[in-house]
């Protein structure tokens, strides 16, 4: 499947990213409750960057859904996204 070219931009930035800026990226989205396909797109992009790492990202998303309620923190031991305490 073609990816649309939103995406490879998004994806393509995220790539050039450490995982912190990444977590502040995702962080932003947290509340946030407006929607666009751009956002759609930003979003996929920085999801699977995370996975792409190696990340897990079971707190924020269950393989169809992605959580933006909680910001998080990455957990460098355990490779994880957590939520902020």
């Amino acid at each position: 499947m073609q990816q649309h070219i939103y995406y490879i931009r998004y994806a393509l930035q995220f790539a050039d990213m450490q995982i912190p800026e990444l977590v502040t990226v995702f962080n932003r989205q947290v509340g946030n409750r407006g929607w666009s396909s751009m956002r759609a797109y930003h979003d996929l992009a920085l999801i699977d960057e995370f996975q792409r790492r190696g990340i897990d990202i079971s707190m924020i998303s269950d393989g169809k859904a992605i959580s933006f309620v909680h910001p998080v923190r990455y957990d460098f031991i355990a490779n994880r996204l957590t939520f902020i305490d």
